[in-house]
């Protein structure tokens, strides 16, 4: 190949290439540009902050109650089997120790 037909090949594809990564990464730059500015405002932003550390308070607190919560279950839980398998469910259901096919209902009649 002779060199006057390379050079302008060479000289449009890189044309090409430029425009085309200007067209194609400025609307990108613009809006990751934008994307910072926000970012800089709300980290000035003292309402912001003080909702954030609200929003924190809050879920320290629904997470104390949680476990809390989880604590009474385990408890409830360990007393539930502490005793035989069926001698808590039968007093909880009624207090009845005797057999449970006793207190049949009218239909079993």
């Amino acid at each position: 190949m002779d060199w006057d037909n390379i050079a302008p090949m060479i000289v449009a594809i890189t044309l090409i290439l430029t425009v085309g990564g200007v067209m194609v990464l400025r609307p990108i730059a613009n809006r990751l540009g934008d994307l910072v500015e926000v970012l800089r405002q709300n980290r000035s932003d003292p309402a912001l902050a003080q909702s954030l550390s609200h929003l924190a308070e809050v879920l320290e607190s629904a997470n104390s109650r949680l476990e809390a919560l989880e604590e009474r279950q385990e408890f409830t839980e360990s007393l539930l089997r502490g005793g035989s398998p069926g001698a808590e469910a039968r007093r909880l259901a009624g207090g009845s120790t005797g057999d449970s096919t006793a207190s049949g209902t009218d239909s079993d009649r």
